[in-house]
């Protein structure tokens, strides 16, 4: 039993050997000891031992640097009120140890050094060094109890069960201090009672950014009052503020703007957890306090650093200045250069494959864009003035009268302007995810292009029926027509694109992902892209089809004795009493046949070319393939301060979360720590 205790006692306490000390630890303890005028025997005081831990160019906003003076009851083994260069050793032999933080805590209130704490010495010193204002915690309560025993079986606390105990009593303080504050037991409390409870329970662990807007939890929900639902999510957060950390740089680093969303956040913390996973709630609190000065939703590091770093200030909080306030505006103002940049190259690159993709895409199906067109400005009703009985009529006498090459009138500038036209689709689809903004914007590509195309494609019939008609060029056309004329039936071409992407991209996204499959780990092949745009533009391309009849007849020159159109209004008003209503659904058949494969060729071209030619720099690790290796993730930034101080540091952060004010001078002893009275010295 003797040899347990022993090896227990050594264990915490150290051996009496004299401890290996570096050149490194007495370079310190050279530095900051005095020496004693009598015995001529160097040491440290309190003071100058807080000088060697707690350097004065650290920051100690949250945690004063007279606090660290707690720790020098640890150092101080002997209780003499100084320290030798061989307990110096032993404390910083103490520090490298992995366990260190919660050691040095424990040995805090084992004043005695028997490798056990009683609970009635630990209740005492609790008393005598805690604020006078604490907000009371109770020691017999239930959660208490399992630590330290009830109150008629208190039993002696061991390192283990006292290290784990300070683990969890944050949450239990919070706990107790929420149903105090809950006087009518609804499970709500006020902002002001919230804020309080944290300020004393964690704020040396937050930053001013959190702290200042604490009251601000109850936004999150409906109601001007924060639930315990809240005040558990926050705690967790917090407690999670590594993690939170690794998740957001590995999230950011993936983004190409640096910037993450809600749901990227989560699906990012899915990645890389498999058990710490994050509440809704816990996702709405992060975000809350992270987007406080950020209302899109779309927050970079910087946003993330006010809250998980708790030494965060604004620029003059910290002292900075008008010159470091230049300085970090310079160093925003370049990020943001950085990152235009970068937007404006990506998009540069998006649009360069969209034009190749649909160039390729509009040749593959221009005959049948042609005789679409012609079916269109077919007007006559009547069996014997009609030029086409059907599309396969209209091909059939396209090649026999204009030859193969008849079918291709118009394709060059097709091709030419198909192009920016595509290209503008496909990145703004790319950009902001919304088919009918992407359709929108490329009008302004799209009437010009449309209205030469058909001009060249319909001038072919007019030539083999009307004699001394010359043919004319695609710059004949432009500079006939002008610049406002370029932009005939513009409004019925917005009429037809809007609704035909707003149609067609959510279809093709839906059929990739929930009809074959389409996944992070389950890429599709060339034959199910094709598959999917195709079926994707059956719809899209024949419910549109009326207005596309009509923009045809607003920009196809009207020939003599046929009626002139001169509006969108005016044009439908006409085919439907000259022609009927199931004129509005002429070339549809032809459309959905052009349509369809069209931009089945161009969105599984952008794809494969994204693939084959991927923008420099942007290769992102998509996850290991089965049987695969992972590659580590993003780590967190290494501190620069010296070790001593930090594991110091977050020794003292533990023994906070008893009583933030542990360590504070108090009235009127004027002392740090008030230790028991009679503890034995460790000579």
């Amino acid at each position: 039993m003797a040899t347990a205790k022993t090896a227990i006692k050594e264990s915490l306490l150290g051996t009496t050997v004299e401890p290996d000390i570096s050149s490194q630890s007495k370079a310190t303890f050279d530095r900051n000891s005095r020496q004693d005028e009598e015995t001529g025997e160097q040491y440290m005081s309190e003071e100058d031992f807080v000088n060697a831990v707690a350097p004065a160019s650290e920051d100690y906003h949250k945690i004063k640097r007279e606090q660290y003076a707690v720790l020098f009851q640890v150092a101080d083994r002997r209780k003499t009120g100084r320290i030798s260069i061989q307990d110096w050793g032993i404390f910083e032999n103490l520090l490298a140890k992995p366990d260190a933080e919660y050691e040095i805590a424990f040995r805090l209130f084992d004043e005695k050094g028997t490798g056990m704490i009683k609970y009635d010495d630990f209740q005492r010193l609790y008393n005598q060094n805690k604020g006078a204002e604490t907000i009371s915690f109770d020691w017999n309560s239930e959660w208490a109890s399992l630590y330290v025993g009830s109150r008629k079986h208190r039993h002696d606390i061991t390192y283990p069960q006292f290290s784990q105990m300070l683990r969890g009593l944050q949450g239990e303080r919070i706990r107790q201090a929420f149903q105090m504050f809950d006087k009518d037991q609804d499970g709500f409390i006020e902002p002001y009672d919230f804020q309080r409870i944290i300020l004393e329970v964690a704020k040396h662990k937050l930053s001013d950014h959190i702290l200042d807007n604490l009251h601000t939890l109850c936004n999150i929900s409906t109601g001007s009052k924060i639930s315990y639902a809240n005040v558990r999510a926050f705690q967790n957060v917090i407690r999670e503020m590594d993690l939170v950390d690794l998740i957001v740089r590995n999230a950011t680093e993936k983004s190409a703007d640096g910037t993450i969303t809600r749901t990227d956040f989560l699906n990012e913390a899915a990645r890389i957890t498999r058990f710490s996973l994050f509440t809704p709630m816990e996702a709405d609190i992060l975000f809350h306090f992270a987007g406080l000065d950020a209302p899109s939703g779309r927050l970079t590091r910087n946003d993330f650093a006010k809250v998980l770093d708790s030494s965060w200030q604004s620029a003059y909080a910290l002292g900075i200045g008008a010159t470091g306030a230049a300085a970090e505006a310079a160093n925003k103002a370049i990020s943001t250069t950085q990152k235009v940049l970068h937007q404006v190259l990506e998009s540069a690159h998006h649009f360069a494959l969209g034009s190749i993709a649909g160039a390729f895409g509009a040749f593959m199906v221009y005959p049948i864009d042609l005789v679409k067109t012609r079916m269109q400005n077919q007007r006559s009703s009547r069996v014997g003035e009609m030029l086409y009985k059907n599309s396969i009529d209209c091909a059939k006498k396209v090649i026999k009268n204009e030859g193969p090459k008849g079918l291709y009138s118009g394709v060059l500038p097709q091709l030419v302007g198909v192009a920016p036209e595509k290209a503008i689709k496909l990145t703004v689809n790319d950009l902001v995810r919304a088919g009918g903004a992407a359709g929108g914007c490329q009008v302004m590509f799209t009437n010009p292009l449309e209205i030469v195309k058909i001009r060249l494609q319909v001038q072919g019939e007019v030539a083999k029926n009307v004699e001394g008609v010359p043919r004319r060029s695609a710059m004949w056309i432009v500079k006939n027509l002008g610049l406002v004329g370029l932009y005939k039936g513009a409004s019925a071409c917005l009429l037809r694109d809007i609704p035909f992407s707003a149609i067609y991209f959510p279809s093709y996204n839906h059929l990739k992902r929930d009809f074959f499959g389409e996944s992070q780990t389950q890429k599709l092949g060339i034959v199910q892209l094709l598959t999917a745009g195709a079926i994707a533009g059956m719809p899209a391309a024949y419910l549109t089809t009326p207005c596309d009849v009509i923009k045809t007849r607003l920009q196809v020159e009207a020939r003599k004795g046929e009626t002139k159109y001169t509006s969108l209004r005016q044009c439908a008003r006409s085919v439907w009493q000259e022609e009927g209503f199931r004129a509005f659904f002429k070339g549809g058949p032809a459309r959905v046949l052009r349509s369809s494969p069209q931009f089945g060729f161009t969105l599984a071209g952008y794809e494969v070319l994204q693939k084959l030619l991927p923008m420099p720099g942007s290769e992102k690790d998509e996850g290991p393939s089965v049987g695969g290796h992972a590659e580590p993730a993003v780590g967190l930034q290494e501190a620069k301060a010296p070790l001593p101080y930090l594991r110091s540091r977050n020794a003292l952060k533990i023994i906070l979360d008893l009583d933030e004010n542990f360590g504070r001078p108090k009235i009127p002893t004027g002392r740090g720590w008030v230790p028991l009275a009679g503890a034995k010295a460790l000579g």
